[in-house]
This record gives structure tokens, sequence and C-alpha cells, in this order.
């Protein structure tokens, strides 16, 4: 053999070589990253969809990736079970109540499976266990939502673009403010007098404020009547002295009413004298006749005190009286009311 066929056998060797070297590291490569080397436990789970969910797609749990798919198979009627190898070492930290959700890298790009760890009070996974599935939210009812949304917004811009041209035009209450000038200057004549009354209104606040703070002064009447009991006490003895004087006056009140009641009743003696003409003019009478007895009576006793036979009985009195006087100058004589002095002279002057 030449040497030049022996430097090309050599050169296609070493292509060969590297082929294989290349072929071998792309092949440790992929299974890494599909997690064919790692000792990995299984789980499964039932989902009623998997939208889309295939075979060697990723399990992902707290944002790390753990695991593949392993297998999607039909179960039941019509669910659907997933197989799915998980990294030993991450086994500890996924609980039993724990439970897997479908889940994608973009809004179109792959499915996986998002598992969620579970409370520390659960017990860890055991190989071959089956966790709780979430529903995933369906593509098409989203689109669907989506859709209606976009129909609504549709509506509202078009009911926004008319609201907007009628406001221009001056149409309605908002339209005629924007082009009526009039109507403007009421608007803004009205929110001045609002502007006044929030002034006066807080000037009453301040007020108000003021006249609670002299209430709540310890000087004030207001303050003494809560606090003070002394003064309590003699506001209470007032009202009932106030009480007593309104119930005597109702008192008085209704004797008055009383005996106006029988000066007024023509039954009694006053009523008589005041009411009765002829009983009036019948004392009148009476009273001229007893003037006349009077004065004939003092007319009799006058002729009896010059009468001799009485004549010593008169002196005999005038001097005993006279002799009591003497007796008791300081003492004023006050004559009783039952002793009758006769003097003609008074007498006929009346």
């Amino acid at each position: 053999m030449s040497s030049a066929d022996n430097k090309r056998t050599v050169i296609v060797g070493i292509f060969t070589f590297l082929a294989i070297v290349i072929l071998v590291v792309g092949i440790f490569t992929l299974a890494g990253q599909q997690k064919r080397l790692i000792q990995t436990v299984t789980l499964t789970a039932i989902f009623d969809d998997v939208a889309g969910l295939r075979t060697g797609n990723n399990v992902w749990f707290s944002g790390v990736k753990v695991g593949t798919i392993k297998s999607i198979n039909l179960y039941g009627d019509s669910q659907v079970e997933v197989v799915m190898n998980i990294e030993e070492k991450v086994q500890q930290f996924i609980r039993k109540n724990a439970s897997a959700r479908i889940s994608s890298e973009s809004f179109i790009g792959n499915k996986n499976i998002v598992i969620d760890g579970g409370t520390q009070s659960a017990a860890p996974v055991e190989d071959g266990d089956r966790i709780a599935a979430v529903s995933p939210l369906n593509t098409d009812d989203l689109m669907e939502k989506l859709q209606q949304n976009n129909e609504n917004l549709v509506a509202i811009t078009g009911d926004f673009k008319q609201l907007t041209s009628r406001l221009v035009k001056g149409e309605g209450t908002v339209g005629a403010l924007l082009t009526d000038t009039t109507m403007a200057q009421d608007f803004r004549n009205m929110v001045d007098n609002l502007q006044r009354t929030s002034q006066s209104t807080v000037s009453a606040s301040r007020s108000l404020s003021a006249f609670t703070n002299k209430l709540n002064s310890s000087d004030g009447l207001a303050n003494q009547l809560v606090t003070d009991k002394e003064v309590f006490q003699q506001l209470k003895n007032s009202m009932t002295q106030l009480e007593e004087a309104t119930a005597s006056a109702s008192e008085i009140t209704e004797n008055l009413r009383t005996a106006t009641s029988q000066l007024n009743n023509s039954d009694g003696a006053v009523g008589v004298l005041l009411n009765d003409q002829q009983f009036a003019r019948q004392l009148q009478s009476t009273m001229q006749n007893l003037e006349t007895g009077t004065k004939k009576l003092d007319q009799n006793m006058e002729a009896l005190q010059n009468n001799f036979l009485l004549r010593g009985f008169f002196r005999k009195q005038a001097k005993e009286q006279a002799k009591q006087q003497q007796n008791q100058p300081t003492q004023q004589t006050v004559q009783p009311k039952d002793s009758i002095e006769f003097k003609p002279s008074i007498l006929r002057s009346n």
C-alpha cells in the first residue's frame, strides 16, 4: 500500500473517530436533558383534558425542571392518565397532597406540567403515587371570552363615539353646558353659590366649635351642671320650689275661680248684694231707717242726761273716768269696744 493510501486511511479514521465522539456526546446530552440517565420515581395524575400535552414535555416544580412526561394514556371513560418521571433527589420536597396542573411555556408554546408542593404536614410522595390534578384553562373558552370582550369593546367604542358626537353638536345637558354660554354662566353662578354656602358652613362649624368649647369650659354653667353635684342639687331644689310655687299658684287660682263663682252665684249673701237690685234697694232703705233711728236715739239719750233722775248717774261715771286717767298718765286710754259713750253732740252731728 502506498503512502498516499495510508495517509487517506488515517484521515478517514480520524474523521470516523470524531464522528463517533460527537455522536456519543450528543446522546449523553440529549439523555441528560430528557432525564434518561438520572434515577427517577414515577408519579401519575388523572386529567379530564390534557390540552395538547405530549410525551417528553417537561415537569416543573417551584420553577425548576424536575422531570419529563413519560407517557399519556386514556383512562376510564373520557379521562387521561399522565405518567411523569421525577428526579429522585426532589422526591422529598413533593408531598402527597401536592397537585399537578397543565401550563404552557408561553401563550402559544409547548405544554408542560407544574407541580404545587402541598403542605409540610403531609408525607413525601413515593414511587407510583397518584397526585391530584387541576383541570387546565381551556384555550377555546379563553378565545371565546376574548372574542366576547372584543365585541363588548367595539360596542362601547361605538356608544362613546355617539356620545362625543352629541356633545360636539350641543345635544343633551352636558352638550348644552359645553356650547350654551348662558347655561355655562348659570352653572358658574351655581358653583359660586355652593362655594359661598361651603364657606358659611365652615364659619358656622367654627362658631359651633367655639360655642362647644365654652360649654366645656370648667367655669361655664353647662360644665358645672354636668360635673358639680352641689350646683346640680341647688338647681334640683330650685326646680322643686318652683314646682311647689306653681302648685300653690294653681291652688290660689282655683280658689279665686271658686270665690268668683260664688260671687256670681245669686244664692249667696255676697252674690245677692252684688247681683240682686231689689235686695240692694231694701238694704239702702234699711240703712236709711237705721240712720233715722240713730238720730232719734241720740235725742232720747240727750233727754235722759238732762233728766234730773239720771243726771247724778252720768256725773258719777264722768268722775270715775277722770280718776282713771289720772292714775295711768302714760298709758293711752283705750275705750273698750263694748262700752257705749253717749255723745249727743257727735250723734247730733251725724
